[in-house]
């Protein structure tokens, strides 16, 4: 798989699926090849708009594909570990969307089944790819801001959606933490470090789901963070990464991020633009391919050690504001 076209093939037929598709034609070396959905004319619509050659109408047969090399999964997240074991088992390099599964065990058997087979498998956080967030990292290590002690997040809007919506759906793994609260926790990490020790209070509703949770973190390093995320709330969106010398702000949308301001403690300041690929859904893709063509069997960005910590971390705030979900058995 050195040099040739990597041929992509779309689980699910949604929002997320439709930007990755966006994302991925702006890509020579990459083809979306094919696209599944649970109904025919689903993925036929699908496959109109992206001039996809093969639509299927159900996941198995996007599994079964021969001319399909990896697949992107965007399905709901209660969806993520039966499809991934689906493609795995098919012998599908894959690509799950984040939350990469409801809980730990779920994603320990997906990680298992993907190294018992040698293939490659990565969560979908994309946020780590993008250029500003490799820009800040190399403010860190540059020493400008000094050691980085404390990193404050937030991501909350109000989501204006039907209470059958997966967002709201505790079978579909709703609530803010899953779908949004990854992001904060994923990214304080990726500049701290592991967690040792996490505190939690959320607020549920009446089907169980958090629709705001607030989390604080102690990462291995010393560092601590303060994480918040909330279905209810307009939040600022932005993250602040704080050092002895100074401190970076990720831009609103910090996730989304393109622009970081570094500010010194002499008022010193200084912003600094990041341009991405369309998107920006396209860098996660390019690092999917570059670890196939170099016989990667997962990412140093995004590895699967830390994938599965960070489903531990999340099981362990779930416990904490009480919020379980079908897919865990027991109570957590």
């Amino acid at each position: 798989m050195s040099n040739k076209v990597i041929r992509w093939g779309i689980l699910g037929t949604g929002k997320i699926a439709h930007t990755f598709a966006q994302a991925l034609r702006g890509l020579p070396d990459a083809q979306l090849a094919a696209v599944a959905s649970r109904s025919a004319a689903a993925a036929d619509q699908f496959g109109a708009e992206f001039d996809i050659p093969r639509c299927h109408a159900s996941y198995q047969a996007l599994a079964d594909d021969p001319q399909v090399d990896v697949i992107y999964i965007a399905t709901p997240h209660a969806l993520h570990a039966d499809n991934a074991i689906m493609c795995l088992q098919a012998g599908k390099h894959v690509l799950c969307e984040k939350a990469f599964t409801m809980n730990r065990r779920e994603a320990q058997q997906v990680i298992d089944l993907a190294r018992s087979k040698q293939l490659f498998l990565m969560e979908a956080m994309w946020t780590r790819f993008l250029p500003a967030i490799l820009e800040a990292k190399r403010i860190i290590a540059s020493g400008e801001i000094g050691t980085v002690r404390h990193i404050q997040s937030d991501l909350g809007f109000v989501a204006k959606v039907d209470p059958e919506h997966r967002l709201l759906n505790p079978d579909l793994g709703g609530g803010a933490l899953l779908d949004v609260g990854i992001y904060p926790l994923s990214i304080s990490t990726c500049f701290l470090g592991p967690v040792d020790v996490v505190q939690a209070i959320g607020e549920l509703d009446r089907s169980g789901i958090d629709l705001q949770t607030v989390f604080s973190l102690q990462h291995q390093g010393g560092g601590i963070s303060s994480c918040s995320c909330s279905l209810v709330a307009t939040t600022p969106n932005q993250m602040v990464i704080s050092g002895d010398l100074g401190y970076i702000l990720l831009h609103p949308r910090f996730h989304q991020v393109k622009m970081l301001t570094v500010t010194l403690a002499n008022g010193d300041a200084r912003t600094v633009q990041c341009p991405q690929i369309g998107n920006g859904y396209a860098h996660q893709a390019l690092e999917v391919m570059r670890c196939l063509r170099a016989g990667l069997l997962e990412s140093p960005v995004m590895p699967l050690d830390e994938t599965l910590a960070l489903m531990g971390v999340l099981d362990t705030i779930r416990a904490q504001i009480k919020l379980s979900y079908r897919a865990d058995g027991a109570v957590l």
